[in-house]
């Protein structure tokens, strides 16, 4: 198939590779501008833009792609028989989601309609779920509301992070992506209707990125293996950040307001039923390190309530 390809983050690279390695044509690559980053404030590509670049594949970067005319009419030049679109970052309109043979096929991680919207990677994990995956499914005007392809169950493991979670459905996604455009093209894949039970997984704001204490140790262990990667969970300790990588619910009974550091040697932490202990943090101006190596320079004061 002639294929443009929409896309912005790692997630999104694995299907374009597959895509290129399956003998489809990518005519174009759609990603979001380049952001400015680091101390230097030096634009970077996205990672999508620089997989496209090893190419030679011909890069568009609207601000928006929404009442943007002249985007439009490139897009009708290069008449792609299939767009694809994987964590694109814009919602796009009916003149676009029209415009193919086969219209516009998205690679949503989750099960659909379950977790529909930005994050499901992260609320998957936050809200303990055994068991995910990735949907192809026929784009609309709706937010990931369009006839599902093919699906795929991942199941996530009792130590998945969203970094290793992330990986297993790139993978898969891909995988997915390409089987999905064969059965389209050989007309073999019944379009579902999206019905039942949904649920909205919105992005996670800065502000709820401080560790909440009062819950159960083993959503605030959730929590953290679901904001391992930037920007990542944190405490306040002493009034200075700390992030928090990774941490485990205790198997010791301890008593304490929540958010007291209740051991010292394990750096536990008192929650709303249970406590946990970090297992790995990054102190503010401090590298990212395990918590034995951290406790080796400072160990907190038992007593000390984080947060504060």
């Amino acid at each position: 198939m002639r294929v443009v390809f929409m896309g912005t983050p790692d997630f999104a690279v694995g299907t374009l590779k597959a895509l290129l390695e399956a003998g489809h044509e990518v005519a174009a690559v759609v990603t979001q501008p380049d952001k400015p980053k680091g101390r230097g404030k030096e634009l970077l590509m996205t990672p999508v833009k620089a997989e496209a670049v090893k190419h030679d594949i011909p890069v568009f970067q609207p601000e928006r792609v929404r009442k943007n005319e002249e985007f439009l009419e490139e897009l009708k030049k290069l008449a792609p028989d299939v767009i694809v679109v994987v964590a694109f970052g814009q919602i796009l309109p009916v003149s676009i989601l029209t415009l193919p043979k086969y219209g516009c096929v998205n690679v949503h991680a989750s099960l659909l309609p379950m977790y529909r919207g930005a994050a499901p990677l992260q609320w998957v994990i936050i809200n303990g779920e055994k068991v995910s995956g990735v949907t192809t499914m026929q784009m609309d005007k709706g937010l990931d509301t369009g006839d599902m392809l093919l699906k795929e169950e991942v199941a996530i493991e009792p130590k998945e992070t969203y970094e290793t979670y992330h990986d297993k459905l790139s993978v898969v996604g891909a995988q997915l992506l390409i089987k999905t455009l064969d059965g389209l093209e050989a007309g073999t894949i019944t379009p579902v209707k999206q019905e039942g039970d949904t649920c909205y997984a919105s992005m996670i704001s800065k502000e709820e990125l401080l560790l909440d204490f009062t819950k159960p140790a083993v959503q605030v262990r959730d929590f953290i293996r679901a904001m391992s990667a930037v920007p990542c969970a944190y405490t306040l300790l002493d009034g200075k950040r700390m992030k928090v990588y990774g941490a485990r619910v205790s198997d010791r009974k301890y008593s304490g307001a929540p958010g007291e550091i209740v051991d010292t040697d394990a750096f536990a932490v008192m929650c709303g039923d249970g406590a946990v202990e970090f297992t790995e943090i990054q102190p503010e101006g401090g590298k990212r390190m395990d918590i034995q190596a951290y406790l080796r320079g400072k160990k907190p004061e038992k007593g000390t309530i984080l947060g504060k």
